[in-house]
């Protein structure tokens, strides 16, 4: 019997073992297939995939599949990184979407796809219900031909454009890039040796070490690269996911520079050193400094549910300069619209290139003028019917007092969201997919934020109900 199949916010996504994967990829390509052709025959549409044992035959077999609804199936002819493929789709007036085989962060046994739209980016929940109505039991019977096309160079020319290439030429810097076996292998380090940059790669070609790792540039998958960055002398080191749309970074002290403080960091670059306006959208989950620093910095901030899609559709409406999520990336909509690590990682390198400055000195610079924050997430697993009862009660909760101090501010805009005098803040989300009941907290110091944490995992299991809630 065929399995049900649920598109969430990254597409879908199973273990290699599985012995459906291969068809119930195939349903996916077939409703993508009959969703497009319906609204816009004959259309072009991008297949590519990261560097996954099994990514290349499957997204030949989504392309055959694409082919099969009359629609023009170009299939990349070699791994690609997801902004390269977000960016071709969007800069193709004869695109209708695309295809990403992938799993994105998850490890290297599993597969999976993401869909994007005409637009470059990823579809809104309606768009994905619509598809999930559309995958039928059994998969395709009808196939046609593919085209395999190169869908990264006109990407990275752009990528190398994007930038000051005669200020990072002349800074002499020399970095790490870690793509954790990802799509950015290769890719990254060419522009930067074409901007001058001497780049030293890791984990590029797979080995034994590949399964086990999580290509999420998180620690502790990011510890290799922190070693690596102190032993070679390397100013910075840049770590995308698998398909590259998602980094972070480590100074050249070997410190991780997460994707909140890097935000901030972009964020000032683009104003101070750009000259570049507009509004900055942050999800509820991202960082209080980067809304302190736009503020400082003159910016309208406009706070939006978790979830890249409310980004995007503010990012169409024009007049964004940054978008940002918790834990999901940083959106530059005048580059592009979708995310993209390899961008982000060349900003970095213009920043310290304009400035002069390490990262380490940009990140204290910023922590010295701004206040440091520390930030944490916790996935609290709970009973099923736990979580139904949070759900339920959401809407209504409004705790006098979390962890010994009183709200001054209170959002049922997504989650529950609680902010405090000096801007520290607890979020709580139930999952949509699973039993799951996500807590974030951020406030000044590492001590403080846990106890937040700690008292919205109260909240969350139903233990501080009888004295908290009203």
């Amino acid at each position: 019997m065929s399995s049900m199949i649920h598109l969430s916010a990254d597409g879908w996504c199973a273990r290699v073992d599985d012995d459906a994967v291969d068809d119930d990829l195939a349903r996916i390509a077939d409703a993508a297939g009959t969703f497009w052709a319906q609204a816009s025959p004959g259309a072009i549409v991008y297949v590519a995939f990261d560097t996954r044992p099994d990514a290349e035959r499957l997204a030949c077999l989504a392309g055959r599949i694409l082919a099969g609804h009359g629609l023009v199936a170009k299939v990349a002819d070699r791994f690609t990184p997801v902004p390269a493929l977000a960016w071709t789709i969007a800069n193709d007036q004869r695109a209708c979407g695309g295809l990403m085989v992938t799993g994105s962060q998850r490890p290297y046994d599993y597969v999976g796809v993401r869909i994007y739209t005409a637009d470059g980016v990823s579809p809104t929940r309606e768009v994905s219900d619509e598809l999930e109505l559309l995958i039928e039991p059994e998969p395709a019977s009808v196939f046609g031909g593919i085209q395999r096309t190169d869908i990264a160079t006109s990407y990275l020319d752009n990528l190398y454009a994007s930038v000051d290439g005669d200020a990072i030429a002349h800074a002499g810097l020399s970095v790490l890039y870690d793509p954790l076996y990802g799509a950015g292998r290769l890719h990254l380090p060419m522009v930067m040796s074409a901007l001058g940059i001497d780049v030293t790669e890791i984990h590029g070609e797979f080995d034994d070490d590949a399964i086990d790792l999580h290509p999420e540039p998180v620690e502790p998958w990011v510890d290799d690269c922190e070693r690596a960055v102190v032993e070679t002398g390397a100013c910075a080191g840049f770590i995308t996911d698998s398909d590259a749309d998602r980094m972070s970074a480590v100074d050249e002290r070997g410190r991780y520079v997460s994707p909140r403080m890097i935000a901030t960091l972009v964020l000032k670059h683009l104003v101070e050193y750009r000259g570049e306006k507009g509004r900055v959208v942050l999800g509820v989950s991202a960082s209080a400094l980067t809304r302190r620093v736009a503020k400082a910095l003159g910016c309208r901030v406009v706070m939006k549910p978790t979830g890249f899609e409310h980004i995007y559709k503010e990012a169409l409406k024009g007049d964004v300069l940054l978008g940002v999520e918790g834990r999901t990336g940083i959106c530059i909509p005048s580059h592009m619209i979708e995310r993209d690590g390899l961008h982000v990682a060349l900003i970095l390198c213009e920043l310290m290139a304009k400035t002069d400055k390490t990262l380490a000195q940009l990140v204290d610079e910023v922590e010295r003028e701004y206040g440091a924050m520390a930030y944490a997430v916790r996935d609290l697993r709970v009973e099923n019917e736990v979580s139904e009862i949070f759900r339920t009660m959401l809407p209504g909760l409004n705790p006098h007092t979390v962890a010994g101090r009183e709200p001054v501010a209170v959002s049922h805009m997504d989650g529950l969201r609680l902010e405090f005098d000096d801007e520290s803040w607890v979020l709580l989300r139930p999952s949509r997919m699973d039993p799951v009941v996500r807590v974030y907290a951020e406030a000044p110091t590492v001590q403080e934020r846990d106890r937040l944490l700690e008292a919205g995992c109260e909240i969350a299991r139903g233990e501080a109900l009888d004295s908290g809630m009203q």
